[in-house]
């Protein structure tokens, strides 16, 4: 019987691996191996490793001022977009039922509209001889507004980190049942210290990761920026990418250096997401 139950479970055992092995060969092939091969070329410098090009990062005022934007942005992105979207959600949830779902039917479907599109849909509307830009003035409500500088951007991260944020926060609010609020107030909490010792606490984690996820997206964005500034605003995506296509110089290597430093700052911005949720579980536990 021992025998049986041990050629049972190796039987399993090989079944799994050969169920895993076509994704382990596509995850080696399309995370492993690029992240392997960024992090070499980050250190090869005219053919010798060195830290030439991280100096070069630190030494270069052009380039620090594209990781000051990119991170600009993208932090004040995600809180305007997560504080939109908790409200949303927060009012979605107190809906009629066909209508919660129509919005999140067109949450979902705005979600995918970004990139090159939506640079296009904001120059038409918010552009200088934008239609809205135009009625705006015309009531004397705004004399100058300027999509292409970094508020003009700020209004597109903002927009597209909103529709993610919706999707990503939704199904934490189920977390949130009515009967916990109607106990609250029958205990003498006023609206105010049931949102702070019991909403907040139920949805830190799922607000906390969406916020993570959100300053990732922003990181990411390119085609948005480039399309509507021409690659003219710096940023870390816009920097990669001319450093690697070669608009002024080309500098691959440079530009992996970059790419690291990048994906180190998306790791501390992690490692900080998981040490805020241990500590938010833990004071829960309490």
């Amino acid at each position: 019987m021992a025998k049986k139950h041990y050629h049972k479970r190796g039987a399993k055992a090989l079944t799994y691996t050969a169920l895993l092995g076509p994704f382990a060969v596509l995850f080696g092939l399309f995370q492993l191996a690029p992240v392997l091969w960024v992090a070499i070329n980050s250190f090869l410098y005219e053919g010798e490793f060195t830290l030439d090009n991280y100096r070069s990062i630190f030494d270069s005022a052009f380039t620090l001022q594209s990781f000051y934007n990119s991170l600009w942005l993208s932090l004040i992105s995600s809180v305007i977009g997560l504080v939109i979207a908790l409200l949303l959600v927060n009012s979605l949830r107190k809906v009629d039922c066909r209508l919660r779902r129509a919005v999140i039917a067109f949450i979902n479907m705005s979600s995918n509209f970004s990139g090159v599109p939506l640079a296009f849909a904001f120059i038409i509307i918010l552009g200088v001889n934008g239609s809205v830009t135009l009625l705006l003035r015309s009531t004397g409500l705004v004399e100058e507004f300027d999509l292409y500088s970094k508020w003009g951007l700020l209004a597109i991260y903002t927009y597209f980190q909103i529709p993610l944020a919706v999707l990503l926060l939704y199904p934490a609010f189920d977390t949130l049942k009515d009967e916990l609020q109607e106990a609250a107030q029958l205990l003498g909490a006023t609206t105010l210290q049931y949102i702070r010792k019991v909403a907040l606490p139920l949805l830190t984690p799922a607000i906390i990761g969406t916020f993570v996820i959100l300053i990732a997206n922003a990181m990411g964005a390119y085609a948005s920026v480039y399309a509507l500034t021409s690659g003219n605003y710096n940023v870390i995506t816009i920097r990669i990418a001319a450093l690697v296509s070669g608009d002024i110089f080309l500098e691959p290597n440079l530009a992996a250096a970059i790419s690291v430093l990048l994906m180190l700052i998306m790791a501390v911005i992690v490692m900080i997401n998981y040490t805020l949720l241990n500590r938010s579980r833990y004071a829960r536990k309490q």
